[in-house]
Parts: structure tokens; sequence; C-alpha cells
């Protein structure tokens, strides 16, 4: 666990990149025998684009990397449960395990409004660990939305 750890710490630095551009703060890193493959942050208000979700960036900077867009034996760290097309690009990339800490009661597609990166019908699968570092993954989020609103 003391890995799981480390690597959403990284995630968290991607996370706080993020807040500091006044992009939502998520960070998202790929990680594969224990070494870093990418890492991403919110670029969606920076790059005015509504995929440029952490995740989705993450897998593209990986698919580079590794020369290839199946990611197997691959896992991404994300700090917020993963949204349905973040959750979909997961599984068409064929990532093993996916490790998060907060979870999204508005949009998560892991746990909280559906399943699709366990789904049973789709081809692949991935193995979940939820929570890690929870609390430090909701608070960065939590404070961002606050000073948010504090600005209108």
């Amino acid at each position: 666990m003391d890995h799981h750890h480390f690597f959403m710490g990284e995630a968290l630095n991607e996370a706080q990149k993020a807040y500091s551009k006044g992009e939502v703060p998520i960070g998202a890193v790929v990680v594969r025998d224990n070494k870093v493959i990418s890492m991403a942050h919110n670029l969606r208000e920076t790059n005015k684009d509504p995929t440029a979700h952490a995740e989705v960036l993450a897998l593209k900077q990986a698919a580079e990397v590794l020369g290839g867009w199946r990611l197997a034996d691959t896992s991404i760290y994300v700090t917020l449960e993963p949204c349905p097309m973040c959750a979909g690009a997961l599984v068409m990339a064929r990532i093993s395990c996916l490790i998060y800490g907060a979870q999204d009661t508005k949009a998560g597609a892991v746990e909280s409004l559906m399943n699709i990166v366990q789904f049973p019908a789709l081809n692949h699968q991935l193995d979940v660990i939820a929570g890690v570092r929870k609390r430090e993954c909701s608070d960065i989020l939590k404070q961002f939305f606050r000073e948010l609103r504090e600005k209108k």
C-alpha cells in the first residue's frame, strides 16, 4: 500500500498544477512496474477542450511513451473517481488497475453512479482500489470550489 500512497502523491502534485492554472484540480499518473510512465492534470479551460481531462491526457502520453494504445500491465492513479468518458477510455486502453482518491457523487462512473470499468459485457475490466489519500484528494477540490464561489 506504500507505493499507492506515493503515486497518489504524484497525482496530487498534478492536481496542484491544475489548481494553480484555475483548472479543476484533478491529477492522473500512469505507472508500469513501479515507474511513472506519464503524468497529467486537467486542462479543459486552458485547451478549450471538453476531453482534456487528466486521465485522457495521461493515457495519450502513456501511449506515446509505450508506443501503442494498449496499456496492459499499467495502473492509473487519479485523484477523483473517473467520469463516464474517462472510465470508458480506461477500459478501451486496457489499463489493468485504477486507483483513485475521492469519490465523485455527481459524475463518478466507477462506483457512484455506475460502474463502467467493471461492466461484465465489455471485453475488459479493471481492478479498482478506491479511497487512497481520499481526504487530501477531496480537500483540494473543496478548497478550489470554495475559492471559486467566494470570487463570484
